[in-house]
């Protein structure tokens, strides 16, 4: 293996990363891209796609910015057919793009129920339809393809006031686990992505005053995992031998107990 082969790993594969505007994914697209990975990235806000396209080409990598809700089904498969005719088509998704509000259930904050289960649930669905034939086509022709899906370790554990957040993503870990023996045997490997407390701006978004407490008390007692450190995560798995596929990995912040 020539040292260009070490440092790049990922040349010649074509990844796809959604809710790449921020956070984990934005992060992820950078460091697929310095593993040598051609990179498309997926997110609504058009001036911080192009930002980060700009950044990763400074950097001698190669991206494509798709501006695209991932709750419009159509979009995405539009998205797909320029991947295919720009790119060569998509070997690894990192299916990243989800939002969480907390609410107590009693408060029936119907429309923030609705918000996440459109994103998180139906979003990720839109993009392993308009993906998945891609990533099995690429997976015949080279022997390996990747699909990370980002789940929470609110799939695992209870968190008053997160449960239709938590809800959704204990579906995508679950999903993740059927869809592993789906497409395993086709050489796609599947993987459920689920970190602790990450300092993005997903919590941002979150205004239930319970809920702020909580992140305000939480960033006070421990020091709250990087995106940097999930997008080297997903690298790492992206890297690994075609025969290995990680199913689950939790990564935690050391001081989050649960």
């Amino acid at each position: 293996m020539s040292a260009h082969d070490i440092s790049k790993p990922l040349t010649g594969r074509v990844a796809v990363v959604t809710g790449a505007s921020s956070g984990l994914g934005e992060a992820s697209a950078e460091h697929l891209a310095e593993l040598g990975a051609k990179v498309a990235v997926l997110a609504r806000r058009t001036d911080r796609l192009e930002d980060l396209v700009a950044r990763i080409t400074k950097n001698g990598g190669a991206a494509l910015a798709l501006p695209v809700d991932v709750t419009d089904p159509e979009a995405l498969l539009a998205a797909a057919d320029r991947v295919a005719a720009e790119l060569g088509g998509a070997d690894l998704l990192f299916n990243n793009a989800g939002v969480m509000l907390p609410s107590p259930v009693d408060e029936l904050r119907t429309d923030l129920w609705q918000r996440q289960i459109d994103l998180n649930i139906k979003g990720l669905m839109n993009a392993i339809g308009a993906f998945t034939p891609q990533l099995i086509a690429a997976a015949a022709e080279r022997g390996v393809a990747d699909l990370i899906n980002t789940s929470s370790i609110g799939a695992r554990n209870i968190f008053p006031t997160f449960a239709v957040y938590c809800g959704t993503k204990a579906f995508v870990t679950h999903l993740s686990t059927n869809l592993r023996v789906e497409l395993g045997p086709k050489n796609v490997r599947v993987t459920s992505l689920e970190p602790g407390i990450v300092g993005t701006e997903l919590q941002t978004h979150v205004t239930d005053a319970g809920a702020l407490e909580w992140l305000d008390g939480a960033r006070q007692s421990m020091e709250f995992l990087e995106a940097g450190d999930i997008a080297r995560t997903v690298g790492f798995i992206a890297t690994l031998p075609p025969r290995v596929n990680i199913q689950q990995v939790t990564v935690m912040p050391t001081g989050q107990p649960s």
